[in-house]
């Protein structure tokens, strides 16, 4: 619930209180004597879904900008007239949903100074560096929750949709400074950590769990993407706290941004295309599911006429935002077929090999080695490891196994054979 305070112009006094004595508000009127030309402060507690349109009526009325409204929110309201103006309005509305006035408020908070915020994206990439660089996803979810993302994601999109160009500009602007400075000080402390040897040396930064993670993305990423969008707009709107949102938000951007930079401190053109392709999708696919969410809430701009303008953008900007992300799905897709290719070429590997030897020799393991890429890659070695009882000969199975294997995975590939002896326990 909430409980506001109003400044009365002069002349809408009867007007206003006609408004509250119609939907059935208790309320405290207080007259004002400093002389501007207003005539008095209401105070009057609402239920959270109701203050928007009481908000919305007292517009109608003639309450401007002019004055000030002041909402805040109020633990406990003992009142038999406050409880049937809730049971009336839990009827028409969402009972969560919080006021435009209130969203738009809570965006504008949610955008730290350009300082700071600078300042803790920077923190955040170096110590997402450090914790990819060592492995260690507990340093990797560190960083997260020091990101400042969520802010300006909400703010761009809350702009559109109460057409509020300057909210939305600051919002995509922060974004970009957020991302490129994420990039460019990951990149910076990857080359001091690379060339002062700070770690073991790396020939492949792949090679490191945490950062394979990140370069080759597929369908999934994007389902992570537009469901820590869908989860902001649900924290926003619902005026619960977006600090486990906002670690979700940086789960899907800050990693990447910084497996950029470290792709380019070691010259890996591949692990920054990779993580560059997924950072992107991520960064789209948040901003279209707050979009997107945020119109289908039924935000929409202070005044009627403006309403026109704001649906226009949003079409506008869903139309782009969509697009961009059919554009670079096809990298996801190319990464997702190539993966299930794989997996499959893999299996039939395994499973032909199996298939082509005679007891009593028995198969134990079959490891599939892949070229050294980034991604797309492709089986090179086959390391077969067959048992034999102590009295067995050793059959000759090379021949035989490395046809089963090029012939599985479509190319020359290198097989080995290694033979232990199984010793059998009565």
């Amino acid at each position: 619930m909430r409980l506001v305070q109003i400044l009365i112009p002069t002349g809408k006094r009867d007007a206003v209180l006609g408004v509250l004595a119609e939907e059935g508000i208790d309320y405290v009127l207080t007259d004002e004597a400093s002389g501007r030309e207003f005539t008095a402060v209401v105070t009057f507690p609402v239920p959270t879904n109701a203050l928007e349109p009481i908000l919305e009526e007292l517009r109608n009325v003639g309450i401007t900008d002019d004055g000030y409204t002041v909402v805040v929110d109020a633990n406990t309201v003992i009142s038999s007239q406050f409880e049937e103006l809730e049971e009336k309005y839990a009827e028409e509305e969402d009972e969560d949903r919080i006021a435009r006035e209130e969203l738009t408020s809570k965006a504008n908070d949610l955008a730290p100074s350009m300082t700071n915020y600078a300042l803790m994206t920077v923190i955040s990439a170096i110590i997402a560096t450090a914790g990819l660089l060592l492995d260690s996803p507990a340093v990797v979810v560190g960083s997260m929750v020091i990101a400042p993302l969520i802010g300006p994601a909400m703010t761009a999109n809350v702009g559109t949709v109460v057409d509020d160009q300057e909210m939305f500009v600051q919002g995509v602007k922060l974004q970009a400074i957020g991302l490129g400075l994420a990039v460019t000080s990951a990149t910076v402390f990857a080359l001091l950590v690379r060339y002062a040897n700070v770690i073991p040396p790396l020939a492949d930064v792949t090679s490191v769990g945490q950062i394979r993670e990140r370069v080759a993305p597929d369908f999934l990423s994007l389902i992570v993407a537009l469901g820590a969008g869908a989860a902001g707009v649900v924290s926003l709107t619902s005026g619960v706290s977006t600090a486990l949102v906002g670690v979700m938000i940086a789960v899907a951007l800050i990693p990447p941004a910084a497996t950029v930079g470290i792709g380019i401190a070691w010259g890996q053109p591949l692990v920054s295309l990779g993580s560059a392709v997924l950072l992107l999708v991520n960064v789209l696919s948040i901003n279209l599911a707050v979009l997107v969410g945020l119109w289908y809430q039924g935000y929409r701009p202070e005044h009627w006429f403006r309403e026109s303008d704001a649906r226009s953008a949003t079409v506008k900007r869903i139309g782009v935002l969509v697009l961009s992300i059919l554009v670079l799905s096809a990298f996801l897709g190319g990464v997702t077929f190539d993966s299930y290719q794989q997996a499959t070429t893999e299996s039939d590997i395994r499973e032909g090999i199996e298939g082509s030897v005679d007891p009593p020799a028995r198969v134990l393991s079959v490891e599939v080695e892949s070229t050294n890429t980034a991604i797309f890659q492709q089986p090179r070695r086959v390391v077969v490891t067959i048992g034999l009882p102590p009295d067995a000969q050793r059959p000759t199975l090379i021949d035989r196994l490395d046809t089963v294997a090029d012939d599985a995975a479509g190319r020359d590939v290198a097989t080995e054979i290694h033979y232990v002896t199984i010793e059998r326990r009565g």
